[in-house]
């Protein structure tokens, strides 16, 4: 633990922002290794069951990590309220959202999914606004809103090495779906969900999420639908990917943010889209269309935006509290002469 203790908070963003940006590519790569190991005719490794099985993995590796935080008299501290939005959260970012993200990714290129995301900051940002009434340097809204056009851009000129557009196809509808729906969870989850440990929160909401998924996919589709869930060859990959790519970057994640102030959670949670793109590439071969390098180079460029405005701010910040120690101290030093 010591060891653990030791490495820079910037490490583990680092590390937890390259996990999650692979995660992506790597469900479409075992999508396409399930298809060549058809069981009964049908695909072991489908969106509903890594969503389950990963769940189930990554929620026993957390218990084990963070086992001592699962205390009853913490738990009791839990207001209903309280309880209440952390239904709502794991239902909604734990259950919805990958959910249709991990159907998107069966339909459309994992590119556009990682594209369309970038639409997501500009959204939280208005309704920051708009919600909790939060004060935001323009150089960050303009930097969202630059991400946003990028993202259109996109598929405004995906195709143009083909003389052809490309429209907004299903996959990229259920993205859109997901994002929406990982986002209220998120306002949610700040507006209510502050006063409980993360350690906490991301095992009772993995465990919530994990058995609401079940329930709604039991409803929609009926028991046979995880026919193949205990499958061996499944949970083989499931143990890698729920251990490595869920609960190890999670933790990681968790330990970066309490280790790290905003600005340095910010630059490296910026490099996620790039990242992504990066392993699309690598794991997947998806070649980059001239739509995607002007999105990209958009993309980009709003990042920089955002960091400058991140960066005047906590610069901002850092003085006012400055000055007011300076006041605090000269008042309490009474008269100190000419």
């Amino acid at each position: 633990m010591s060891f653990i203790n030791k490495i820079p908070g910037q490490a583990y963003l680092w590390i937890a922002v390259i996990l999650f940006a692979a995660s992506n590519s790597i469900v479409r790569k075992l999508a396409e290794v399930g298809e060549q190991h058809l069981v009964a005719g049908r695909n072991p490794i489908s969106p509903c069951n890594v969503l389950f099985v990963s769940n189930i993995c990554a929620l026993l590796v957390l218990l084990v990590i963070n086992y001592r935080h699962l205390k009853l008299d913490l738990l009791k501290q839990i207001s209903r309220r309280e309880w209440l939005a952390t239904i709502a959260v794991a239902i909604l970012s734990g259950a919805l959202a990958p959910g249709f993200i991990f159907q998107a990714l069966t339909l459309t290129r994992v590119t556009n999914v990682i594209l369309i995301g970038r639409i997501e900051p500009l959204l939280i940002l208005l309704l920051s606004i708009w919600l909790f009434k939060e004060r935001l340097d323009r150089w960050e809204i303009g930097g969202a809103l630059i991400c946003f056009i990028g993202a259109i851009l996109s598929f405004q000129f995906q195709s143009m090495g083909m003389g052809s557009t490309i429209g907004f196809g299903r996959g990229e509808f259920l993205t859109l779906i997901g994002i929406c729906a990982g986002m209220s969870g998120n306002i949610i989850s700040k507006a209510f969900l502050t006063r409980i440990a993360p350690e906490i929160l991301t095992i009772v909401r993995m465990g919530i999420a994990t058995i609401a998924f079940f329930c709604l996919a039991m409803y929609l589709y009926g028991s046979e639908h995880f026919a193949e869930a205990f499958s061996p060859f499944l949970w083989q990959w499931m143990l890698v990917y729920g251990a490595l790519i869920v609960a190890i970057g999670q933790f990681c994640w968790s330990k970066g943010l309490t280790n790290s102030n905003l600005s340095q959670a910010s630059l490296a949670n910026s490099f996620s889209p790039i990242a992504g793109v990066i392993a699309a590439y690598f794991i997947l071969n998806e070649k980059l269309t001239l739509g995607d390098s002007i999105a990209i180079s958009a993309i980009v460029c709003g990042l920089l935006l955002s960091q400058m405005g991140i960066r005047r701010r906590t610069l901002v910040a850092t003085r006012m509290t400055h000055l007011n120690a300076v006041r605090q101290a000269e008042t309490g030093l009474g008269f100190k002469g000419v």
